[in-house]
């Protein structure tokens, strides 16, 4: 039997960063979000061999053990190993030869959260084979654990929820691991203007954006006034672009990101340099209203909002970077699951 899941990548329009303790836990975060066509996927498929058999198909990376009820955690495939290890010490009763083959459509440090993406389809594979009771919320706090705890990878609670429940969203994070998903019923007009007027555009530089998490938690934390004040402007407008989304008043979204952009840049060093902000103001000049940074920042992915059809002239002017255009559209589902038998038929 192979046990396959998805879990789809995000665009975070809003609040980003007030997902990350001790921030959340002090003031209480909040974020608008939204799933996208493209997506983190794993495989698990049982053997007969007593090996446990790790390959990262999009990074060319593989890795053999011996069965076993841990793996070493050493900086190679550890989203996968964190992922077994948890379930082999909670859930799984009898080991089991398997190999567990991933596949993201974004690199690492690309700003759509692609690490617990990946993390949360993992997790899908094994709640699929265990025949596990757990839902979104179980799976996707589950994912946070092992990465944020036990991996001690820092970062947020929202890619996690994300992937997990998909479609758009408003998030709201408190102290105490508590998470409200609220889902947002976006007429489809919106949703396609929405699409029509953003742009998605990689810089060709991934980031490692723990170092820029880190910074942040520790302005938080020595209550760096512009720091703070910043943040309190950035989730306030979660609020202000669902408001905006639900009323169809898509432009303003557009204006709303162009002043976060200003604002993110105050919350931590490194978010920004030179490039990005030459970048930011190329794509300004050919049209565009307002963008952002996705992710903690650094590099990966940025995102323009380009009302009417000024995108194609914001294309136009940004090919002299060395960057890459990316289409998608958004989508509702979030994880998902699927069995296929030896006789090659899905259930």
């Amino acid at each position: 039997m192979i046990y396959r899941s998805k879990a789809p990548l995000r665009i975070g329009f809003a609040g980003g960063g007030t997902d990350v303790s001790p921030y959340s836990d002090l003031f209480g975060g909040a974020i608008l979000n939204a799933t996208i066509s493209l997506s983190a996927r794993a495989s698990l498929e049982l053997i007969e061999e007593d090996k446990i058999i790790l390959h990262a198909l999009d990074r060319g990376e593989i890795a053999e053990y011996a069965l076993a009820d841990e793996l070493p955690i050493n900086g190679e495939l550890d989203l996968l190993k964190g992922a077994y290890n948890y379930m082999a010490k909670n859930y799984i009763k009898e080991l089991k030869g398997f190999r567990l083959s991933t596949y993201v459509d974004a690199p690492a440090g690309s700003g759509l959260g692609s690490s617990s993406t990946l993390m949360v389809a993992i997790l899908g594979t094994f709640v699929e084979w265990l025949s596990l009771p757990l839902g979104s919320y179980d799976i996707a706090h589950m994912s946070y654990e092992i990465e944020r705890i036990q991996l001690n990878m820092a970062g947020g609670k929202q890619d996690q929820y994300a992937a997990t429940f998909g479609g758009f969203n408003y998030m709201e994070f408190y102290n105490d691991d508590k998470v409200i998903v609220n889902p947002l019923r976006i007429p489809k007009p919106y949703i396609f203007e929405l699409e029509n007027n953003l742009l998605l555009y990689y810089t060709s530089k991934s980031r490692l954006s723990s170092t820029i998490i880190e910074e942040q938690q520790k302005n938080v934390s020595s209550k760096n006034e512009k720091s703070l004040d910043a943040m309190h402007v950035i989730k306030e407008q979660a609020m202000q672009m669902k408001e905006a989304l639900l009323k169809g008043n898509i432009n303003r979204l557009g204006e709303i990101l162009d002043e976060g952009f200003r604002y993110k840049k105050e919350m931590a060093k490194g978010i920004t340099n030179p490039m990005i902000d030459e970048i930011y103001d190329t794509a300004k000049k050919a049209g565009a209203v307002g963008g952002k940074i996705l992710g903690a920042g650094g590099g990966g992915y940025m995102l323009f909002y380009c009302p009417d059809i000024s995108k194609y002239k914001v294309m136009h002017a940004l090919e002299q970077y060395d960057g890459q255009f990316n289409s998608f559209r958004f989508v509702e589902d979030g994880l998902f699951t699927w069995v296929i038998k030896k006789n090659g038929y899905a259930k």
